[in-house]
């Protein structure tokens, strides 16, 4: 019989995988059922990858080990994280391909990256050198966000944007170098300026 703490462990990470699912499904309307999101979401597979590499990380002997778990990662999926970043819960990354996240990265909970984001270093030295990014934040296609910079809450950086700078909560960056801004928003919560949208 299973011990109660392998039970426990395996209910957790269920409950994990079915919470990613629906995160998913809410962000992409051409999802059409928790089966298909499981089968043919590299972004979801890269996330789940992931999260053993991670295990495997912090444990120092298993770091190679870890390592070869992330480039087996990259292979399958595209998306190359290195298995010291730390992510938080339901991160959604859409379309995957070409996604990088360094080893110092943090990334928060409910937060969306696009096709060809970068949370990169921009220093050599053994730091904190990648970004930590809060929570509930969108980065569009093709966004670098580099150095040990913080972006805050429900950030939104555009895409291609080039973001060195720390970007407050409820900003909006675009651009390159990448702008910061608070455009108005409606009654609806809505922006006003429609290249806000990212």
């Amino acid at each position: 019989m299973p011990s109660p703490s392998l039970v426990k462990g395996f209910a957790g990470a269920w409950d994990r995988f079915v919470e990613d699912l629906d995160a998913a499904g809410r962000r992409d309307p051409a999802a059409r059922s928790r089966f298909e999101l499981a089968v043919a979401y590299p972004g979801l597979h890269a996330v789940w990858i992931h999260r053993l590499a991670h295990r495997m990380w912090r444990t120092p002997g298993l770091r190679l080990a870890a390592r070869l778990v992330s480039q087996l990662n990259r292979s399958l999926t595209g998306v190359e994280i290195h298995p010291g970043a730390t992510i938080g819960r339901r991160l959604f990354i859409d379309h995957a391909m070409g996604v990088v996240i360094g080893e110092t990265a943090e990334i928060g909970d409910d937060v969306m990256l696009y096709h060809g984001v970068t949370l990169g270093g921009r220093s050599l030295q053994h730091v904190k050198r990648h970004p930590t990014v809060g929570n509930r934040v969108t980065i569009g296609a093709g966004a670098r966000v580099l150095g040990a910079i913080q972006v805050g809450d429900d950030v939104q950086i555009g895409a291609n944007s080039v973001v060195v700078k720390d970007v407050p909560s409820g900003a909006v960056a675009t651009g390159i170098p990448a702008v910061v801004r608070f455009p108005k928003r409606d009654a609806t919560n809505q922006w006003l300026d429609p290249a806000m949208y990212i």
